[in-house]
């Protein structure tokens, strides 16, 4: 059964997995200021009046996305429940309650695979395309949290030796994270490289 939690401010990520093709296959940490930039353009004078019905429109999307994973965790005979939020500009979905390692993959490829049928889920119903993140069994949360210490670690190195670092390709979301890291350190980074081999590189000061 799909269970909701209240609506949570926070600073919006930049754009992930999903929008590859066209935000996110991009340098992300550029492409974020883009989508933002769009956002005002979009909103104008009247983005304070209609932070209400954007909220609602996020809520929609996660009630559907939610409905359509519940549905395939029927077919697929998988336990879980779906927790919805709202976190800044885009909606959320957990499948939580149970360890699902086949619904995330060795390397979260599963996830993000899913993820995107997910978002087409949305799309199908409201004609929109969605930002929309699913994590499953805390997958993202955990890798989040990892990614913000090694990525601690290469600023930390990058500082003391002046000289740029490379990281292991990653995924738009986990570059996200380390571009997140690096720029509340002071320092810049950017991404190079084609997906799938995609990476970020940090640069000193």
């Amino acid at each position: 059964m799909a269970t909701a939690t209240e609506p949570v401010e926070d600073t919006a990520d930049a754009a992930d997995a999903a929008d590859e093709a066209d935000d996110e296959a991009d340098d992300d940490a550029d492409d974020d200021a883009d989508e933002e930039d769009a956002d005002d353009a979009e909103d104008g004078d009247d983005a304070e009046s209609d932070r209400p019905t954007r909220r609602a429109r996020l809520e929609q999307e996660g009630e559907i996305a939610a409905d359509y994973l519940e549905e395939l965790l029927e077919i697929a005979d998988l336990d879980g429940d779906l927790d919805m939020d709202v976190e800044g500009d885009r909606a959320t979905v957990s499948i939580v309650g149970a360890n699902l390692p086949q619904l995330v993959g060795d390397q979260g490829e599963v996830l993000e695979a899913l993820q995107e049928l997910t978002r087409l889920a949305v799309y199908r119903e409201t004609g929109e395309r969605s930002r929309l993140m699913l994590d499953v069994s805390g997958h993202r949360a955990g890798r989040r949290t990892a990614l913000e210490e090694q990525a601690a670690e290469i600023v930390a190195q990058v500082k003391e030796s002046g000289e740029q670092a490379s990281l292991e390709p990653m995924s738009p979301f986990e570059r996200k994270v380390v571009h997140d890291v690096v720029a509340a350190a002071g320092l810049k980074s950017e991404s190079e490289g084609a997906e799938p081999r995609r990476y970020v590189v940090v640069l000193p000061s």
